[in-house]
């Protein structure tokens, strides 16, 4: 199998060509682009889609799927990615494969010893996060992706007694709560492991296609866990003018 990978689910940017080695039974990423600079997503996805094919000759058609971060992360960034996936593969007739954000992030860190916990600032003072872990060289789900406040997953940890290393772009601006609030070792990623990959994302794409986990294109549709501002201060008006209503009567 050979799949397409693409993360916009932050402020980096990233696509992948990775495939199976049946020979050695494993994943190779053929090609991976990243950026990491102020440029929206609209504006860097597609022209880095069409270079790193255009460095490799390779044809479109000849994917077997797209794989693409479901969320959450960025409103915008994870439709734009998510747009850029379904045209694709409506128009190749090629099944998604989606990816928990958070899950693809963790995934990169493979041999760390303890838990792995990702924080990416989902900004209103929570942090889009889970807890992770390998066990036996085996990528194991210890808590799912969920919003929560920075001291929330800090008090999880806690419970759990063990190392832990944290990753992503939540680390800095909380860095203060976990500073005073962790009571077990822990450590950061390095730079080149601490924010999404698309190779990391395709390689476990690849696993989740094994477990038949892909979708229509038709039918996919990112998991944002909390609503957008948008829809969050509609429904705030609505709630003011329900009340300013009921005050009237």
């Amino acid at each position: 199998m050979r799949l397409l990978a693409i993360d916009s689910s932050g402020l980096v940017a990233s696509v992948a060509i990775v495939e199976q080695d049946e020979e050695r039974g494993r994943a190779v990423v053929l090609a991976e682009y990243m950026t990491n600079f102020k440029k929206t997503h609209s504006q860097t996805l597609l022209p880095m889609i069409q270079e790193m094919t255009d460095l490799m000759d390779l044809d479109l058609a000849s994917l077997d799927a797209v794989a693409v971060a479901k969320g959450p992360g960025s409103f915008t960034g994870l439709r734009i990615g998510s747009a850029t996936a379904k045209g694709l593969c409506l128009a190749l007739d090629r099944p998604i494969i989606p990816v928990p954000t958070v899950d693809a992030l963790a995934f990169q860190m493979y041999g760390m010893s303890g838990l792995i916990c990702p924080l990416m600032d989902a900004r209103r003072s929570q942090v889009y996060t889970g807890l992770y872990r390998y066990a036996n060289g085996r990528f194991t789900v210890v808590e799912e992706q969920m919003a929560v406040a920075a001291s929330a997953i800090v008090e999880k940890i806690n419970a759990y007694g063990e190392l832990v290393c944290f990753l992503g772009d939540g680390v800095e601006p909380n860095r203060s709560v976990l500073e005073e609030n962790c009571t077990v070792p822990w450590e950061e990623a390095p730079p080149f492991a601490s924010r999404q990959r698309a190779g990391a994302l395709g390689c476990l794409a690849l696993e989740y296609a094994r477990q038949g986990k892909c979708e229509h294109a038709s039918v996919y549709a990112p998991e944002y866990l909390r609503l957008s501002q948008a829809e969050r201060e509609r429904m705030e008006r609505e709630t003011t003018q329900s009340a300013g209503d009921s005050g009237e009567k």
